[in-house]
């Protein structure tokens, strides 16, 4: 499907939120929305991928954008061979807001800090706004982890999981305590076989 003629949200998809049920794709406008996915060649070699590995993800983020665009869905997709901004995903979110012009970038919070500020940094410098959504493949959101950061003056995974098993009611008993009288088995699973 082209894309539309004036563009208010131009919504990001990144590599790790291939989902149908992503909620951002919930509220699609065609006439004023345009989907943005792109291949970067950071995504690739920030840390070290296998071919294999590259490969499997960028086959996952083309058939999900085939998938789009067989559901009719207004769709910008950078392939990596095709991109001459293909080196970061700031440059090609860059590149593409100052040639459409949308009046704001929507995207699922990233699982990726470094990924959340190239994107803030490539929206404020362009002085376009940018709108998270909270994304609801994890057990919590930020407010929860900042809320239970800042009571503390240590942070601990241990303690932390705790707190969201509690909240969560995962593998709690009905009196508030961990099923089976333990938080943890480490010190039996550190046992040799």
């Amino acid at each position: 499907m082209s894309k539309p003629s004036s563009i208010q949200r131009l919504i990001v998809l990144l590599g790790d939120q291939l989902s149908p049920t992503n909620p951002i794709l919930k509220k699609v406008d065609p006439k004023k929305d345009l989907l943005w996915m792109a291949e970067v060649w950071e995504e690739s070699t920030h840390v070290l991928s296998s071919k294999s590995r590259v490969a499997f993800f960028l086959s996952a983020m083309r058939h999900f954008a085939q998938s789009l665009r067989d559901r009719k869905m207004p769709l910008l997709y950078h392939r990596i061979d095709e991109a001459s901004e293909a080196g970061s995903l700031g440059k090609a979110l860059a590149s593409d807001i100052q040639r459409l012009h949308p009046t704001q970038v929507v995207c699922l919070e990233p699982g990726e800090w470094r990924v959340k500020e190239a994107m803030e940094a490539t929206c404020r410098k362009l002085g376009v706004a940018l709108n998270w959504v909270e994304d609801p493949h994890f057990l919590t959101n930020r407010a929860f982890f900042e809320t239970w950061a800042s009571q503390r003056k240590e942070w601990r995974l241990e303690y932390f999981y705790r707190e969201v098993r509690k909240a969560q009611k995962i593998l709690i008993d009905s009196a508030g305590k961990p099923e089976g009288g333990k938080w943890n088995y480490d010190a039996s699973n550190r046992g040799s076989f």
